[in-house]
C-alpha cells in the first residue's frame, strides 16, 4: 500500500494571501462605513444594496482569514487531514450569504419597482464611481492571491460582484440624474442580484461536490479506472475513488490486481506516475496484490458489496 503526499504548492504563500486579504478588508470597511451614510442620505437602494454585499464582503474576508488560520494547523487527533477542510466550509458560507441576500434584494427592488422613491442621482453617481475605484483596488489585491483555493475564489466572486453592481449603480445614478426616472436604481439592484444569484450558486456547488467526495470536475473515475487497468500487468483495478480533500488537493485510492509472477511494487510505482503526470492527483492510496485465484474468490466475495465498478486489463 502507497500514500503519495507531493507537495501542494501553488506559488503564492499563505501568509501572502492573508496580507492581501487583510488590505482588501480595511479598503472596504472604510468605504462601506462612508456609502451607508449617502445611501439613506440619497434615498438609494442601490447605494443601500451595494453598502449590504459590502458588508457581506467583509465578512467573507474574515472568514476567509480565520478559515486559513484553521487550515494551517497540523492534523491531530480525530482530524487526519487537519482543518483543511475549512476554507470549503467558508466558500459554502459565503456562497449561501450571497443567494440569501439576493432574495432581500429582489423583493426591495420590486416593492421599489411599484412605489419609487425619489432619488438623488448625483449622489449616488458620485459614490458609485468611488466604490468602482474602491473595489477595483480589492479586486486586485485578491487577485493576486491564490485562487486555486475556493476559499480566495469565493471571496473574490464576492468582490467582483460588487465592482459590477458600483457600475450598474452608477449608470443608474446618471440616469436618474439626467432624466430623472427614479425606477432605474431598482433596476440596477436587479441587475446585481442576477449576478449575486450566478456566484452565489457557483460556490455553493462547487463546495457542495466537494463535501459529497463527488470527483474533481474535469476528472472522470472511470476514465481514470479504464486507463489504470490499460497500464502493463495489470489484471484488474476495483474500489476506485476520486474525490478531493480540500481546493487543489485531489486524492484517489484503488485496490489494483497484479498478473502473477510481476512485481508488484513496480505496477504500484507506474500507477502512481500516471496519476500525478496525466491527472495531477499526488495523494494517493494503492493497494497491489497478485490476482491468484485464491485472491481473485475473495474478491468476488468482496465486490458483492463493491464500492464501484471493476476495470479490468487487457
Amino acid at each position: 500500500m502507497s500514500h503519495g503526499h507531493d507537495g501542494h504548492s501553488h506559488g503564492v504563500s499563505p501568509e501572502s494571501d492573508r496580507r492581501l486579504l487583510t488590505a482588501a478588508l480595511g479598503l472596504i470597511l472604510a468605504f462601506m462605513a462612508g456609502e451607508v451614510v449617502v445611501g439613506i442620505l440619497a434615498h438609494s437602494l442601490a447605494l443601500i444594496s451595494d453598502a449590504a454585499h459590502m458588508l457581506t464582503d467583509a465578512a467573507a474576508i474574515a472568514l476567509a482569514l480565520v478559515a486559513m488560520r484553521l487550515a494551517a494547523r497540523p492534523p491531530r487527533g480525530g482530524y487526519t487531514y487537519g482543518l483543511t477542510r475549512a476554507e470549503i466550509l467558508s466558500a459554502q458560507a459565503n456562497g449561501i450569504t450571497l443567494l440569501v441576500l439576493s432574495a432581500w434584494l429582489v423583493y426591495e427592488a420590486v416593492r421599489r419597482l411599484i412605489d419609487p422613491p425619489d432619488v438623488t442621482g448625483g449622489l449616488v453617481l458620485g459614490t458609485a464611481l468611488a466604490g468602482v475605484v474602491v473595489n477595483l483596488a480589492a479586486t486586485w489585491l485578491i487577485g493576486r492571491a491564490n485562487r486555486d483555493s475556493l476559499n480566495v475564489e469565493g471571496v473574490f466572486q464576492h468582490i467582483v460582484t460588487d465592482l459590477y453592481a458600483f457600475v450598474a449603480t452608477a449608470i443608474a445614478g446618471l440616469v436618474v440624474l439626467l432624466t430623472g426616472f427614479s425606477r432605474a436604481d431598482a433596476i440596477a439592484s436587479l441587475l446585481v442580484v442576477a449576478l449575486m444569484l450566478r456566484a452565489g450558486a457557483g460556490l455553493v456547488r462547487d463546495s457542495g461536490r466537494i463535501f459529497l467526495e463527488a470527483a474533481p470536475a474535469g476528472l472522470d473515475p472511470d476514465g481514470i479506472g479504464r486507463v489504470l487497468a490499460g497500464r502493463p500487468n495489470v489484471v484488474e483495478v476495483h474500489d476506485l475513488h476520486v474525490w478531493q480533500i480540500t481546493s487543489g488537493m485531489p486524492a484517489a485510492s484503488a485496490h489494483v490486481l497484479v498478473a502473477l509472477g510481476e512485481d508488484c511494487h513496480a505496477v504500484r510505482a507506474d500507477l502512481e506516475h500516471v496519476l500525478e503526470q496525466d491527472y495531477q492527483i499526488t495523494h494517493t492510496t494503492l493497494q497491489v496484490d497478485h490476482a491468484s485465484e485464491q485472491l481473485l474468490t475473495i474478491e468476488r466475495r468482496h465486490c458483492d458489496d463493491a464500492h464501484g465498478p471493476s476495470h479490468r486489463g487487457k
